[in-house]
């Protein structure tokens, strides 16, 4: 990813959100809103990958049609997903995907600071 900081450009979106926080957990940066994660970072040797919640059929047709998605270990069954990030260079398509998680996650309290 020619000179971008994949886990710099996530926290740039992740932190932009209201009543957001990041947090190291299982070893790796998480993004919560309140206490509840909705999005986390992972870099296995040298890959990046980004982890988030979406709607069932969201993740399963992402799952099923971009080679980039899997469905994540443990709460796959609830839509979360993982995408490799080497050689993302939309990082629009990602904010995207991290809103989507951020609105299936956060209380309407959070979410009405939004509008």
């Amino acid at each position: 990813m020619a000179g971008v900081d994949p886990l710099q450009q996530m926290r740039e979106i992740c932190l932009s959100l209201p009543d957001t926080k990041e947090t190291l957990t299982w070893g790796t940066p998480h993004f919560r809103v309140g206490e509840k994660i909705f999005a986390g970072y992972s870099d296995k040797d040298g890959s990046p990958s980004i982890g988030f919640k979406l709607e069932k059929p969201h993740a399963e047709a992402r799952v099923a049609s971009d080679p980039r998605f899997t469905r994540s270990k443990y709460v796959g069954k609830h839509g979360w997903v993982t995408m490799d990030l080497d050689g993302t260079e939309d990082w629009d398509e990602v904010e995207e995907l991290i809103m989507e998680s951020f609105h299936l996650i956060a209380p309407k309290s959070t979410l009405a600071k939004l509008a």
